[in-house]
């Protein structure tokens, strides 16, 4: 038997899940609202892999489950600008690899292992925070509440957020490029007309007078 919870605690009568072997496009698609989450898993293999994992192991999962106006809030271009693999990267910060059910967020242990990557080595930082029965989920871009929970079945359990769950490694702030040094200080042109620039002319002109001077005498010398 299924139980659906909510953020107010509320019980509610469960859907019945889809008939077969556990599928995660099913059951999102029978909880609707996660177009482009399905689109996401189916074209990144991650649905696959889900679906194997909790059909051939007894590992459970966690999905944390961005709904489709979660991402229409993103950037534009936001997911186009990704590639292939950050795609997956992106599915798979979605995912932890352990069944953590709501009461568990109270005692869970920082930073929270996903699918991927070990954020205990610094990869893919996830940590949770909660208030009373409010869970947030954070990421050192973005902040999301688990709103409810769509569905669980003791291996399986698909929370729904409110945010898209962006990995800093993926969205972070790029670093700040380094100031570029300072160019050496070059004596400024004297406009024309001023009195530098018209002592500049009269030494110039000098100089030429000396000059044709100095030319002049070697030729009278010469003749000489």
């Amino acid at each position: 038997m299924l139980f659906l919870y909510s953020s107010t605690a509320f019980a509610q009568t469960p859907s019945p899940a889809p008939s077969g072997p556990t599928n995660i496009t099913a059951i999102l698609a029978k909880a609707g609202q996660f177009t482009t989450l399905i689109r996401l898993l189916k074209s990144t293999q991650e649905a696959d892999q889900i679906n194997t994992q909790l059909n051939n192991s007894n590992q459970g999962l966690t999905v944390f489950a961005p709904t489709d106006n979660s991402f229409a809030n993103l950037k534009a271009g936001t997911l186009n600008s990704l590639s292939d693999q950050q795609k997956v990267q992106l599915v798979q910060f979605h995912i932890l690899p352990n069944f953590l059910s709501m009461s568990n967020f109270q005692t869970v242990s920082n930073p929270l292992r996903t699918q991927a990557g070990n954020s205990a080595d610094g990869e893919f930082p996830l940590n949770v925070t909660t208030s009373g029965n409010q869970v947030n989920i954070t990421t050192g871009v973005d902040t999301a509440t688990v709103a409810n929970t769509i569905y669980t079945d003791g291996q399986l359990v698909v929370y729904q957020v409110d945010q898209v769950l962006l990995p800093l490694d993926l969205f972070g702030t790029a670093p700040a490029p380094a100031p570029s040094k300072p160019e050496k200080d070059v004596p400024a042109k004297a406009p024309a007309g001023s009195k530098e620039d018209a002592s500049v002319d009269a030494s110039g002109a000098s100089i030429a007078t000396v000059s044709f001077g100095v030319v002049l005498i070697a030729a009278i010398s010469l003749k000489l």
